[in-house]
């Protein structure tokens, strides 16, 4: 048992003088008005004999004195706050590290995994002692300051109690470096009237459910971290990990939606799955599901009209955000797209198709017209909303987003490391639009350049010799690099096919999804869905200088024109249908999903350990934050004891 002082010595003094008084004003003798009575003359003497002459008098029984010392005890015993710590603060300065990612609105722990960690983080709080202080940072994919260094536990459970949920995916990395950079100034900080400045140790708490990967080369330096895990084992959850709709190959005006759905608990479960079309039920169906296994499921939509599709889950699980997804159907708006090529038949055949033609308007040329003034006219102009360049390299990146094939961009962003034969493909990011429905499990490359991509780069393919596939972005576009040719020439000129991959199906979806993609199509070939926090490149039909963007809740966000035909958005928060709308034009729509078997997948950490840098830290899992305080139960108990001595007195009960 601990306890906490909340008195200064002399209060303490003026509070240990009650009970003695108390007890002094029970000993004094009443003083009465002497009144001579003829029939006690005899006895006077005898009673003067028996009356003693001191001040006090016998100590008497009295509950009532009991009651009132009792009370007092009870309120001397609250003022020092009994209680039992459960985890102990270590240090003088804290940094609390809170996890909002989609994955901590998991209700395993009750009433949800965030909560339970604001409670413990708000607990701690309350310990700090006089001259601590803490600050507290919220994180998910990016890291937001809820309370910069202060030794007001107000303004600390203030700024704790400001944090919400986010449907974002986890990295800590970003997060980290806040943390260091604010723990160890390198110029004067403001804490509570205190300068510092210089580095100063602090104690790191990492509140979370562990759902993020290893940071790599990161020192803590002063910072001494501890890691609390929120969330209990093998939690059940099955979520949906893609849902999108596709023009049937073999009938062109009819449509179907795909389903892919993961089973992330330990036992298997049937899954009852709902399609909605306007909010009308469209379809139903039930999937299988194995542990930690998945299925599909496909759904005949027709020839459907324009509108909104939603697929819901009924399986159950403690986390309900992946139990929803939503597509949308569109009318075609076709873009502009050039492949410069000195020949490739797979592409060509690949871009060649009707699917194809209905999403872009397809140029193909050879690398000489690089040097055209109509070309560098139009890539200037921002003409095309992609260009497809394989085996060559421009000298400028068009204001067009790319899709380079064997070749690196221009510039000093992307480098490779030398060519590396038979690359074994280990990862294939199946969540971004670029792979949906994209199986590369049976295909081979002979030889490929190992990327290394800039900065907030997304790796979409990777294999045992380094990054094969990846995409980051440039301003408003985005550019898109495959390591590994499709068609090589030898030293003798002679040309050769460097992968099976044209002869697999998802050579042509691939390219699908490319034109989609890249060419902001929101046809149902091609649905445009994005992650939340992740920004989209949206395309206007018409010449307007802005255009409005509507989010599930309603809430409107105007946009501007950047450049040529593109408007960034980024605020994706939400799950749902955004709708877009621009003067004289149909609303287009796009969806955002979680889409994130990381976050979907709620079990914590196998091992229970994280690894910042070549720290490896273990989580607290007999840790508690709680500290149970017993002093608002003897300040109960002591109200009791005072309504029992008001009825005693008032009904002049004596025992």
């Amino acid at each position: 048992m601990s306890i906490i002082n909340m008195l200064s010595t002399w209060q303490w003094g003026v509070l240990a003088a009650i009970p003695p008084a108390i007890v002094l004003l029970y000993f004094l003798k009443l003083k009465r008005q002497p009144l001579r009575v003829p029939s006690t003359f005899l006895w006077h003497k005898s009673i003067e004999d028996l009356r003693a002459n001191s001040l006090w008098q016998r100590m008497r029984k009295s509950l009532l004195l009991f009651l009132q010392l009792l009370l007092v005890a009870l309120a001397m015993a609250a003022l020092v706050r009994p209680g039992w710590r459960g985890g102990k603060l270590t240090g003088d300065r804290f940094i609390f590290l809170i996890d909002t990612s989609a994955s901590m609105s998991a209700t395993d722990v009750k009433p949800t995994r965030l909560a339970e960690a604001k409670k413990r983080v708000g607990e701690l709080i309350e310990q700090m002692a006089s001259g601590d202080v803490a600050m507290i940072v919220s994180f998910s994919d990016t890291a937001r300051v809820e309370q910069v260094f202060t030794d007001n536990r107000r303004e600390l459970q203030r700024g704790l109690a400001a944090i919400q949920p986010t449907n974002r995916g986890t990295l800590l990395g970003e997060t980290l470096r806040v943390a260091a950079g604010l723990a160890n100034p390198g110029r004067a900080f403001e804490i509570s009237d205190t300068q510092v400045a210089e580095g100063l140790p602090a104690t790191l708490y990492i509140f979370s459910d562990g759902k993020f990967p290893d940071v790599d080369g990161f020192s803590l330096g002063n910072l001494q971290p501890v890691f609390v895990p929120i969330g209990q084992n093998e939690a059940p959850n099955v979520g949906i990990v893609s849902f999108s709709t596709r023009r049937r190959e073999d009938k062109k005006d009819q449509f179907q939606a795909f389903a892919r759905l993961e089973n992330f608990g330990p036992e298997a479960v049937t899954a009852e799955v709902e399609l909605f079309r306007d909010d009308s039920l469209l379809d139903a169906d039930k999937v299988e599901l194995k542990p930690h296994g998945s299925g599909g499921v496909v759904f005949e939509l027709g020839d459907p009209h324009a509108g909104t599709l939603k697929l819901r889950t009924r399986s159950g699980g403690a986390l309900s955000l992946d139990d929803e997804a939503w597509a949308t159907i569109d009318p075609p708006m076709r873009s502009h797209a050039l492949l410069v090529t000195p020949g490739n038949d797979a592409l060509e055949l690949a871009l060649g198709t009707e699917s194809a033609r209905e999403l872009a308007e397809i140029e193909i040329g050879k690398p000489d017209i690089l040097e055209s003034k109509e070309y560098q006219r139009k890539s200037a102009a921002g003409y095309y909303a992609l260009v497809i360049y394989d085996q060559c390299q421009p000298r400028d990146l068009p204001e067009a987003d790319t899709l380079f094939i064997g070749r690196l961009p221009p510039g000093s962003s992307w480098t490779a490391g030398p060519k590396t034969p038979a690359p074994q493909i280990i990862d294939v990011e199946s969540a971004h639009p670029l792979m949906q429905l994209i199986e590369l499990g049976n295909v081979k490359f002979a030889e490929s350049l190992p990327l290394k991509p800039p900065a907030g780069a997304t790796v979409l393919i990777d294999s045992d010799a380094g990054v094969l596939f990846a995409i980051a972005p440039r301003g408003g576009f985005e550019d898109a690099v495959l390591g590994a040719e499709i068609v090589g020439t030898n030293d003798e000129g002679e040309r050769y096919a460097n992968t099976d991959w044209p002869l697999r199906l998802s050579f042509p979806v691939f390219m699908l999804n490319a034109l989609g993609y890249f060419g902001g199509s929101s046809t149902a070939a091609a649905t445009a869905s994005v992650q939340p926090g992740h920004s989209i490149t949206l395309r206007s039909s018409s010449t307007a200088e802005t255009i409005e963007v509507r989010a599930p809740s309603g809430k409107s966000i105007g946009l501007k024109r950047e450049k040529a035909e593109t408007f960034s958005f980024s605020g994706t928060e939400e799950l749902g249908i955004y709708q877009v709308e621009e003067p004289n034009q149909e609303p287009r729509r796009f969806a955002v999903n979680l889409f994130d078997s990381s976050e979907s997948n709620i079990n914590p950490r196998p091992d229970g350990a994280i690894r910042i840098g070549y720290v490896k830290l273990n989580g607290e899992s007999g840790w508690q934050g709680a500290r149970r305080e017993l002093w608002k139960t003897l300040l109960l108990g002591a109200l009791g004891v005072l309504c029992l001595e008001w009825y005693i007195y008032n009904r002049r009960v004596y025992v």
